[in-house]
């Protein structure tokens, strides 16, 4: 039978010698062998338990709770509580880069970020979860979660609609008119995105501005000014009239 000197598993599992012999004194993992001369030897059960003894730490539970449990679970039962707190952190980290990308997206859209925007933003972000949603009926809310151009999207069709604010950004800065050669244009690249994000379907995409019109940080979608807006929906009413 395969056996593990103290140093073997230390090496073997990243942990200290020390802490190896912590456990062996306070009962929690006894080596299965010691030599006259007081040497542990772990055999390949006294490894499992060790196994569950390091994935019950990461559940942040006292040794004195984990002494109660480990004989209590099963392997299988622990590996099943270990894999629920991995997707609880992997579910957190998802969430700190999507507000990365929110706020990367935020000072694309504006070269001069106020704080109070972004700590605004912030708050809200932590305290209220996204309920643009809740506006539409299941079958479309499928539609516009692939689709719409969300702060924490990184992808073309997102990276095109902020090209466009950009533009009208800056086309309202300099006083170009929605009606305007250049608004007529950003206004087509515009209609031509809508067809793709909302399939051709007009009610849906009527329903959709509505609510596009409700405060981003109540919707988690791209912010956009009542400046903006305006400007979209006159170029558009401009275009379609012509």
């Amino acid at each position: 039978m395969v056996q593990w000197t103290t140093g073997q598993v230390a090496k073997k599992r990243s942990i200290s010698v020390r802490t190896l012999r912590f456990y062996d004194q306070i009962g929690l993992l006894r080596p299965g062998r010691k030599d006259d001369h007081g040497r542990r030897y772990y055999s390949e059960d006294d490894l499992f338990r060790l196994e569950k003894i390091m994935m019950l730490k990461q559940l942040a539970l006292p040794l004195e709770d984990i002494a109660h449990l480990l004989d209590a679970l099963s392997y299988r039962e622990i590996l099943i509580a270990h894999h629920n707190h991995l997707q609880d952190q992997l579910s957190a980290l998802q969430k700190q880069i999507d507000h990365t990308v929110s706020l990367i997206h935020m000072v694309d859209l504006e070269d001069d970020l106020p704080w109070e925007k972004v700590s605004g933003f912030i708050a809200h972000g932590k305290s209220t979860p996204k309920k643009w949603v809740d506006y539409f009926e299941k079958e479309e809310q499928e539609l516009l979660r692939r689709t719409l151009p969300k702060l924490e999207n990184n992808d073309t069709v997102t990276q095109q609609y902020i090209s466009l604010l950009r533009r009208i950004d800056w086309c309202i800065s300099q006083g170009i008119q929605p009606q305007s050669e250049e608004g007529q244009i950003i206004a087509q690249e515009l209609l031509a995105l809508s067809k793709v994000t909302f399939g051709g379907d007009q009610e849906l995409e009527s329903k959709f501005w509505e609510v596009r019109k409700r405060p981003a940080a109540d919707t988690g979608l791209l912010p956009i000014s009542e400046e903006v807006l305006a400007f979209v929906e006159e170029s558009i009413r401009f275009a379609e009239q012509h």
